[in-house]
């Protein structure tokens, strides 16, 4: 599903990936753990096309055998809202849009219908317990519900990928366990592959696979 070859990058004279290989396959569940500053979310970033590794010869990133570097920026963006989801620490949900709309976003960008991205919508957040929140806005919701909101947002485009960076952060310590159950539930239903960059070692613990990056590269 995603093979990473001599992965690098640097910010001006800073070398932040120091060659990094990667492969997951269809339907892991990989949790990236590491210090602060070791590059997990700049690689994160980068397996989800959200930035750009370095221009090398023998560097190259393939996700669900498409090989990112020959996509124009235009196909890169069509390819990232379809087959890509995203969940971060802090929700990033629109504060002037209920649930309903803010899940339906992404669906609007990929030129879903209305009708269809409202359907399917409305059938994420009954599965994800929150059918009596459609309505509602971010402010009227508690922090775990806000999150899965997100999590419904990354799903509605069926993506075959969610990349996670520090989902639970931000969450109490029930909240942050039910939504760490609930990668496993979607996984089991819709067969996606997650990417999640974590401090959470309990939950690390859990995923099919714990990488611990340091420095800037995975350790062996």
């Amino acid at each position: 599903m995603i093979k990473a070859t001599n992965i690098h990058k640097h910010y001006g004279e800073l070398e932040v990936l120091k060659g990094v290989d990667l492969h997951i396959e269809k339907g892991e569940i990989v949790a990236i753990v590491g210090p602060s500053g070791a590059g997990k979310t700049t690689l994160l970033q980068i397996l989800g096309t959200l930035d750009v590794k370095d221009k090398l010869s023998n560097s190259q990133l393939t996700i669900n055998g498409v090989e990112n570097d020959k996509l124009s920026e235009k196909e890169q963006a069509k390819f990232r809202n379809e087959t890509l989801g995203f969940i971060f620490q802090f929700h990033q949900l629109l504060p002037e849009f209920t649930a309903l709309e803010n899940v339906c976003i992404p669906a609007f960008i990929k030129g879903t219908p209305k009708k269809e991205a409202e359907q399917k919508a409305k059938e994420l957040l009954d599965f994800l317990g929150l059918s009596h929140r459609i309505n509602h806005k971010p402010d009227a919701m508690s922090g775990g519900e806000q999150q899965r909101v997100a999590v419904a947002r990354a799903l509605v485009n069926s993506p075959k990928v969610i990349y996670a960076d520090e989902p639970s952060g931000n969450l109490d310590s029930e909240s942050a366990n039910n939504l760490h159950q609930l990668f496993f539930t979607l996984r089991e239903k819709f067969g996606q592959t997650f990417v999640i960059v974590t401090h959470n070692n309990e939950f690390a613990n859990m995923a099919d696979r714990k990488l611990v990056m340091r420095d800037g590269n995975l350790e062996i």
